[in-house]
Order: C-alpha cells, then sequence, then structure tokens
C-alpha cells in the first residue's frame, strides 16, 4: 500500500515533537502541553460544524454541532495526550468529523489531567459527565464513548465503571490507538519503534508514571483495561495504525473483548501513525477510516 503525501505530514509534525523533546530531556509540563496542543494541525476544520463551550457536572468542554445531527444522540469524547496533556481545543476537530460521520453531536471533555490530577480523577470526571447526560435527557443506547490514544483508555474504563457502578451503559464504543497497557508488555513497542515518529517506550513510562501517581496500579482494569472482563461490553470499534509501537494494545483489546462475547471491529490500516484520523479532512486514509466508524455505527 501506498501512503498518501497527505499522510505524511502527521510523521512529520510527530517527529519535530519528538526531536524537541530529546533536545530538552527537562521540558516542563507547560510547554509539553504547549507543544501537543498543536495536535489539532492536521486535521482540517469541518464544515458545517458550530462549537459551543459548556461545563458539564462540572468538568468544562466543547460541543461540536454539525448541521443537521441528530441532537439526540452525543459522542462522550475524551482527548489523548498521555492523560497529561492535549485538550478539547486541540481535538474538537477530530471529535467533530466523528461526529458528522455518525450523524451525531459530540462532547470533547477538558478532564483534569496528570500529574496534577492523578489516576481516577479522568475517569471519574467522565463518568460523572456522564451521568450528567442522562441527566439531560439522552437515552443510554444514544451516547457513544470515545476517545483517541490515552482518550481510547478513557473511552473504555469509563464503560467498565459505569458497569461495575451497576449505570446503564452506552450503545457504543470507539477506541483510536487506546493505550491500555501500563506495563508495556506489547511487542509492537519494539518491533514498531523506528517506524512510529512519536510513541516510544521512554515517553510512555514518564506519562504512566504520572498518571498512575503514588497509589495507582499498573494492572488495575480502571488504569489497564488489558486486565478487564468484557462480559455484557456495548459493542466496540477500535482502530489503529499498522506503523505505531501502541498496535498492540489494540489487538489485545479486540481479542480480549472478543474472547467475553463483546461485538467487536477491529480495523488496522497498513503503514500509518499513531492517532491516524486526525488527519482527517487531510489525508485519504483518515477520510476512509472515519467514514467505516460512521457505517459500522449505522449498522
Amino acid at each position: 500500500m501506498t501512503v498518501s503525501a497527505e499522510a505524511d505530514f502527521l510523521e512529520a509534525l510527530y517527529r519535530a515533537w519528538s526531536s524537541r523533546m530529546a533536545a530538552d530531556p527537562q521540558m516542563s509540563i507547560g510547554m509539553l502541553r504547549s507543544m501537543f496542543d498543536e495536535w489539532h494541525q492536521p486535521t482540517k476544520e469541518p464544515e458545517a460544524v458550530t462549537y459551543r463551550s459548556d461545563v458539564v457536572a462540572g468538568v468544562e468542554g466543547i460541543w461540536a454541532l454539525p448541521l443537521g445531527a441528530d441532537t439526540s444522540r452525543v459522542i462522550l469524547y475524551t482527548h489523548g495526550g498521555g492523560f497529561a496533556t492535549g485538550s478539547a481545543a486541540s481535538h474538537r476537530k477530530l471529535a467533530a468529523h466523528l461526529a458528522k460521520a455518525l450523524g451525531t453531536t459530540a462532547f470533547v471533555l477538558d478532564y483534569r489531567r496528570a500529574p496534577e490530577h492523578p489516576f481516577p480523577a479522568q475517569i471519574e470526571d467522565a463518568t460523572a459527565v456522564y451521568r450528567a447526560l442522562l441527566d439531560r435527557g439522552f437515552a443510554p443506547g444514544s451516547i457513544i464513548t470515545a476517545g483517541d490514544s490515552a482518550g481510547g483508555n478513557l473511552a473504555v474504563a469509563t464503560v467498565l465503571k459505569l458497569r461495575d457502578d451497576g449505570s446503564p451503559l452506552p450503545g457504543a464504543v470507539i477506541a483510536i490507538s487506546p493505550w491500555l497497557d501500563m506495563e508495556l508488555a506489547g511487542e509492537s513497542l519494539t518491533t514498531n519503534a523506528a517506524a512510529d515518529g512519536l510513541v516510544s517506550r521512554q515517553i510512555l513510562e514518564g506519562m504512566s508514571a504520572m498518571f498512575l501517581g503514588e497509589t495507582g496500579k499498573p494492572d488495575d482494569p480502571l488504569a489497564n483495561p488489558l486486565y478487564a472482563d468484557y462480559t455484557g461490553f456495548p459493542r466496540l470499534y477500535i482502530s489503529a495504525g499498522s506503523a505505531e509501537t501502541l498496535l498492540d494494545d489494540a489487538t489485545r483489546l479486540a481479542d480480549r473483548a472478543s474472547a467475553a462475547g463483546a461485538e467487536v471491529t477491529l480495523s488496522v490500516v497498513d503503514r500509518m501513525q499513531h492517532v491516524f484520523p486526525c488527519l482527517a479532512g487531510r489525508a485519504p486514509e483518515a477520510d476512509a477510516e472515519i467514514a467505516r466508524i460512521g457505517s459500522w455505527y449505522r449498522r
């Protein structure tokens, strides 16, 4: 498969970030967050979408409201960034492209971030927003939890926490390049190390330490959903690129959820980088993947 020239934009951005981090090993969390907020750059602004800031259950966020969307359906979107960086602003365009494809609205959370707020603060925020959406009149089956990278972890873990609490579950879950394994045991961390422009073992070690803090355990199923039981889990779409170091997180999640009887769709796109759907509107590979997710959801 030939990768489009447009898809190279993402790898170039990632390698520029990697070079900046390598040049400044003691980069402050503030500088890291400023850099990762450039994550919006690969994503083209989707047409016919408006945005609105809101506070839901005490959590700030941004609504993406596509023209003609079914306003009774909503994506609860948790952004990537290692639980410590990224924001609703950096991911609102990606969430909007996804909402357009699904025919829904989306609410992108600015959940509390590590290291100031370690695990489980992020899940607490996401579950609080979910319950507030129920209070606003959304039916459980009309809510989709979705996210990328660390946010893909949260999209899954939020549902696990809701199930543990006896709450009604959302109708679907979408995990884009999810980072799940806090033990960093995936073989692709080694085999794809040269191909992945951004995600290295060193970066993950630092971010997992910030996320888990002093009390979090790397084998806690809510921090590391590869340890979770997926009995009764909603239908699940998992997207990944074959070039990314976290590929094995996606494939192991698919295997574990399928073994528990969940309806799982795994899409691995050849030679694509981490969270390649953020190339929406720019690269055909991203647009095709988002269209596949939309078709899957409407099926």
